[in-house]
């Protein structure tokens, strides 16, 4: 059965989540204030509805108690509609509410009516891409939740030529190796404690928030 989403705000990132929802088999109730948004996102989504979401009655037509998730994705419009969505869904059942920060203190207080997950896309992007600029060899990077990261990097040149297992990488940064895309190769390998660093290969690793940087620096 395909997952039942509504994504409430098709501002750049609202919209954006709703394609990709749809394109990956999501049924998604596209919603927006804005009538031409809504005319963009009834081109892709199952569903599209033109209502402010602040609003009691309007919000509860839309049954979040029966989604698997809301996302409330207002952001930068408007703090207090994001908030009173945010309070609205959770009273209204709806099992799973992620909604959108524009920064620490609007995250707190998304957390305190109910979101059980909150995101500052623009914050995370940005420390993703700061990342890449300050070290070269971070050739990409995805969030897992709230805390882990998975990133591909290009091996510190003293890493070439040793094993995993001497260098000791998830005890000495909290940084472990999970694949190994080698040499010359679109291969992608399961690595092995005695897998050996070559110079061209790229190195897919799991860490949490800094581990990535504690490695790079240390080394």
């Amino acid at each position: 059965m395909s997952k039942q989403a509504i994504v409430i705000g098709l501002g750049h990132f609202g919209m954006s989540v709703a394609r990709a929802l749809s394109q990956r088999g999501a049924e998604v109730l596209a919603v927006d204030a804005r009538e031409d948004r809504v005319r963009i996102a009834a081109g892709f989504a199952a569903e599209a509805a033109c209502f402010d979401a602040s609003e009691t009655e309007a919000l509860a037509r839309s049954s979040p108690e029966r989604r698997d998730v809301c996302i409330c994705a207002i952001g930068d419009e408007s703090r207090e509609a994001s908030i009173i969505c945010t309070a609205l869904l959770r009273q209204m059942g709806a099992r799973r509410v992620i909604a959108r920060a524009n920064d620490e203190l609007h995250a707190r207080i998304l957390y305190l009516v109910g979101a059980h997950q909150v995101v500052n896309p623009e914050r995370e992007f940005g420390e993703r891409f700061a990342r890449q600029i300050v070290y070269e060899s971070v050739l990409g990077e995805m969030v897992l939740g709230e805390s882990l990261r998975v990133a591909e990097i290009k091996p510190p040149q003293q890493y070439v030529g040793k094993t995993l297992a001497a260098l000791r990488l998830p005890s000495e940064f909290g940084v472990t190796v999970v694949a190994i895309r080698r040499t010359g190769t679109d291969d992608v390998a399961m690595p092995t404690p005695d897998s050996k660093i070559n110079q061209q290969d790229v190195l897919v690793v799991v860490s949490d928030e800094k581990g990535i940087d504690r490695l790079l620096k240390g080394s």
